[in-house]
């Protein structure tokens, strides 16, 4: 891949995690009833951000959990063979709660609709909804974002890399062309 543009630094991912959490306390009327789920992989990090953000603003913890789609994906064939599995690990009860999915990034709607075959195995939400740090459009579903920290127009020879310290040891969003 050939490294194109930088569309996000650390303070813009940062000034967008604000901006999510406070719209979803707004949404929600606060976070009682309020789940945040990330989709493994970025979307824990990004989860995890939004939910001490919400706490800092709320002075009150909101449950976050995790959830690996790997088994939920309808391209498995096509990934591997023999799919390694990680735990989801959502300690909350979701049902009748608003569970918020969270990504990084928002590309065919593919990730999202196995993301809630799971959660709906897991139990009965109230609703869910999506938090996005970066919707790239190319829906090949009818899904859309609750939440968006930034709307990037690609073309499908681009490819959108988050980076979170966490995982990547830096923090921002570049575009690359491959």
């Amino acid at each position: 891949m050939k490294f194109k543009a930088q569309i996000m630094d650390g303070q813009a991912i940062q000034r967008a995690t604000t901006r999510i959490a406070h719209e979803i306390i707004e949404k929600n009327r606060g976070i009682k009833d309020v789940v945040l789920v990330g989709i493994k992989t970025r979307g824990i990090p990004f989860a995890k951000r939004l939910g001490e953000k919400i706490e800092s603003i709320e002075k009150e913890k909101v449950d976050i959990g995790m959830l690996d789609i790997t088994l939920y994906r309808d391209d498995l064939s096509k990934v591997d063979e023999n799919p390694v599995v990680n735990d989801t690990d959502i300690q909350a009860d979701i049902n009748d709660k608003v569970v918020v999915l969270v990504d990084d990034v928002l590309y065919t709607g593919r990730t999202v609709r196995a993301a809630m075959d799971a959660i709906m195995d897991i139990g009965r939400p109230k609703a869910i909804q999506l938090a996005v740090l970066i919707d790239r459009g190319h829906r090949e579903l009818p899904i859309r974002a609750d939440y968006v920290g930034k709307n990037v127009p690609t073309s499908k020879d681009e490819v959108i890399c988050v980076h979170f310290e966490e995982i990547d040891g830096a923090n921002d969003v570049t575009i690359n062309e491959r």
